[in-house]
């Protein structure tokens, strides 16, 4: 099987699975194998990509496992960002355990969320799934949620882009702490004007794309910002679609949302993120 820069991967055999798998780590100059964690052989229609930095008390296994052995149609490629504690060996006890359906990707350093999330999905579109997509690991969203946002793309094939919306209505679960809340609605507002799109909520952590040259491209080039890159990655998209874009892209509002602790968000990173926004803006602008 062929990996994101098109080298093949040696096939290994795992001990506790009775499917054959390919298992490998991503160094910064591409994958090489790594034989203790496996993958599922067979073609998944949903590949979903978690990235990890620090997770080994805060990730829900029990969750990833429940999902793995009940939904054969889905994949889950866990990306474990450079971490410093015992995440690593967390996921491979993980994916030893998850029915051929979950895969665990090493980065011998840590690249920030963006990089962990462009090399999770380029992976995962080497096994040319139907649908492709990232979703936290705390599971703020909860894993069941995933079949209504294949079900909007089922229903609607013009849609190639369905993301998650924390909008706090009567008859919904969405829990966010007040100041995340409100400084929430002020980037949002910043990044429809920076986008010229009515969107309300760039930065949930639960999307899912469906496979097309216009998706692709959106993460062909790594990203320049390692915190807001859902904004630069909508950018890409809509230069790449044009004004068509609001028509191919869905909000779908959640029906539950926990703010879990334990967030990877610093208040400095609302600097950084205004000055990215400002970029994102000028180049969208020239674009």
């Amino acid at each position: 099987m062929p990996d994101a820069t098109g080298r093949c991967i040696s096939d290994v055999c795992s001990a506790k699975s009775d499917c054959r798998g390919t298992a490998y780590q991503a160094g910064l100059n591409g994958p090489w194998r790594d034989p203790r964690v496996t993958e599922n052989r067979a073609r998944a229609r949903l590949q979903l990509v978690v990235p990890c930095y620090n997770e080994a008390g805060r990730l829900p296994e029990a969750a990833f496992l429940e999902a793995a052995h009940q939904r054969s149609d889905t994949a889950f490629l866990f990306v474990n960002d450079g971490s410093t504690d015992d995440t690593a060996s967390m996921l491979e006890r993980l994916c030893a355990a998850g029915n051929g359906n979950l895969t665990a990707l090493n980065l011998p350093r840590n690249l920030g969320k963006a990089g962990a999330v462009r090399s999770g999905v380029l992976a995962a579109l080497q096994r040319n799934p139907d649908f492709v997509g990232y979703w936290d690991a705390d599971l703020a969203t909860p894993l069941p949620a995933v079949q209504d946002f294949v079900a909007v793309l089922d229903a609607n094939p013009q849609i190639e882009i369905v993301m998650g919306a924390r909008v706090k209505l009567l008859g919904r679960h969405v829990d966010r702490y007040p100041f995340r809340h409100y400084s929430g609605r002020l980037f949002a507002t910043a990044a429809s004007l920076a986008l010229n799109l009515a969107v309300y909520d760039t930065q949930c952590g639960a999307k899912i794309f469906r496979v097309t040259p216009n998706t692709r491209a959106a993460f062909a080039a790594p990203f320049q910002s390692r915190w807001i890159f859902d904004v630069e990655l909508l950018a890409r998209y809509i230069t790449s679609t044009g004004s068509d874009a609001a028509n191919r892209i869905y909000e779908l509002p959640l029906m539950t949302w926990i703010d879990v602790p334990g967030s990877k968000v610093r208040p400095w990173h609302g600097v950084r993120a205004l000055w990215d926004i400002a970029r994102i803006w000028w180049q969208h602008k020239r674009s």
